[in-house]
């Protein structure tokens, strides 16, 4: 296995594209290293509490270096003890490198006049490959005689896009097959570009932006703001594209700012086609960016080269297959699934309202919801702030959970059950959402959960008979402000809530007649 050394400091100009989270930066080129099948056995980096263009006398730094136990800060020193320390710690990996223990360097802001001076030194003497950012130490690094493979500066790049760089060079340099690896385990980041395009992701991300648009809109109904809040309105409407395209990028591209200037590009280019559009432009751009960044490194380019080139390129052309090409398509397909709401509401509003409240529980239960019923919510809401499944959503779901699990407040089966249930009204009811609060009363309780179905059910026919549209992860007590009909939409609410709680506590009374539940 290949070994790795990493010097320098958290740095000047570097301080504010990452180098103030010592911890990200140095884990980030410990997980890209791990990827190539490198390791990272010695780390001698001074993470200073400012940047260094600004060093006063309260500067304070800590020496991070690498131990059996991986990665550690030692204790938060003066400046210049901190300095000394890592001198000493240089010193250490130079020998190493001199007994052939070490097998390339990565220079981080480092400084080979000074501190670094023997390691760049022991470096030169056993041509071992360097690679690094910091424009000024590269070029000293370089007079020392250094076997500078990959050099550049930090500007446009992250501690990502920066250790991608650093580990790619060295692959090349050894012929070794390497893969980037983008973020941790998590849900979104874990896997490949492809697999990392997630409809559902993209919409939950995006969410806040709808809510934005939807509060502008209730503001905007106060007739002595109407005509100034009017245009923040269209503003925020047109927005909407941008906003999914960036969150989509960050999302499939996993490369944090490189990602989400790829988006805002495509996402100004992508606004005619809506938000779907902006969706498929961001996908663009994610997959684009993380190709071209790759194809920058193996084509040796600087990693702020590589960064400018993964973002502006990306953006730019993914944006322009949208504007020129996709834009109609995807404008087509949102007014297409709007125009079918509105048809099935023009045949029965009542209906429509019915069997979605019926299935809205089924949707949430099965996992369709997300993946299915919110990108519909948000499509509707592009052009009128607020959506007729987004009410059902209000009342079916939310006001539901809350009516059972108010029910368990006040005529609970079991004193302990009353505990469980007060969190999740207060969520409910104070925050729009945490509908999961339910279930477990409706799971142990077949006839809770057909409490559930009903109530929502009946509340939906309520919404249609209303034409009330609005929007739920909103407190209960906005919620209607955010209706086209806030009256029609309070009582449907009412009726979900009341509905849902009378029933319960019918259902609660009865199976404590029936069959006794112990007290927990």
């Amino acid at each position: 296995m290949k070994k790795i050394a990493v010097i320098g400091s958290s740095g000047g100009h570097l301080f504010v594209l990452g180098g103030k989270d010592p911890k990200g930066l140095l884990e980030e080129i410990v997980r890209q290293s791990e990827a190539a099948g490198f390791q990272v056995s010695h780390v001698a980096f001074v993470a200073a509490s400012t940047s260094m263009d600004h060093v006063t006398e309260k500067t304070t730094a800590a020496l991070w270096t690498q131990t059996p136990h991986g990665l550690e800060a030692g204790d938060a020193l003066s400046l210049e003890a901190a300095n000394e320390a890592a001198k000493a710690e240089s010193a250490k990996i130079a020998e190493a490198i001199r007994k052939g223990e070490v097998d390339a360097l990565i220079m981080v802001s480092a400084d080979p006049k000074g501190i670094n001076k023997e390691v760049i030194t022991a470096a030169a003497e056993m041509k071992i490959p360097v690679a690094g950012t910091g424009g000024s130490s590269m070029a000293d690094a370089r007079s020392l005689g250094a076997n500078v493979i990959a050099a550049s500066g930090t500007t446009g790049s992250t501690n990502r896009t920066r250790a991608v760089g650093y580990i790619s060079a060295f692959a090349s340099e050894w012929k070794t097959k390497y893969t980037p690896v983008i973020g941790k385990a998590s849900a979104v980041e874990a896997g490949s570009v492809w697999q990392r395009i997630n409809f559902r992701s993209i919409m939950m991300g995006s969410l806040p932006g709808f809510i934005a648009m939807a509060l502008i809109l209730a503001v905007g109904k106060i007739p002595a703001l109407s005509e100034s809040v009017g245009p923040l309105f269209d503003t925020l409407i047109a927005a909407l594209p941008v906003i999914v395209a960036v969150v989509a990028a960050k999302q499939v591209s996993g490369l944090e700012e490189v990602g989400i200037v790829a988006g805002v590009v495509a996402g100004v280019l992508s606004v005619n086609g809506g938000i779907l559009g902006g969706i498929l432009g961001g996908i663009l751009a994610g997959i684009l960016a993380n190709y071209l960044l790759n194809w920058s490194f193996r084509m040796r380019f600087p990693t702020t080269t590589a960064s400018l080139v993964a973002g502006a390129i990306s953006g730019l052309t993914s944006g322009l297959i949208i504007y020129f090409v996709l834009a109609p398509i995807t404008l087509w397909l949102g007014n297409g699934v709007r125009s079918l709401i509105e048809s099935a509401l023009a045949f029965s509003p009542i209906l429509a309202g019915a069997v979605a409240g019926l299935l809205i529980w089924p949707a949430i239960i099965g996992g369709v919801y997300h993946a299915a019923i919110l990108p519909i919510v948000l499509l509707e809401m592009e052009t009128t702030g607020n959506s007729f499944l987004g009410a059902i959503d209000m009342t079916g779901l939310v006001m539901v959970s809350a009516g059972i699990t108010l029910a368990n407040i006040i005529a609970p089966r079991a004193k302990s059950e009353a505990s469980v249930a007060a969190p999740g009204f207060l969520v409910n009811v104070g925050f729009g959402t945490f509908v999961e609060a339910a279930y477990p009363f409706m799971f142990a309780d077949k006839r809770i959960f057909g409490t559930a179905l009903f109530s929502a059910m009946v509340s939906g026919a309520f919404c249609g008979f209303f034409n009330a549209r609005g929007t739920a992860y909103v407190p209960s007590i906005v919620a209607p402000t955010l209706s086209n009909n806030p009256l029609g939409f309070l009582v449907s609410m009412l009726v979900a809530m009341g509905l849902a709680c009378i029933l319960t506590i019918i259902f609660n009374k009865t199976a404590k007649k029936n069959a006794p539940v112990e007290e927990a």
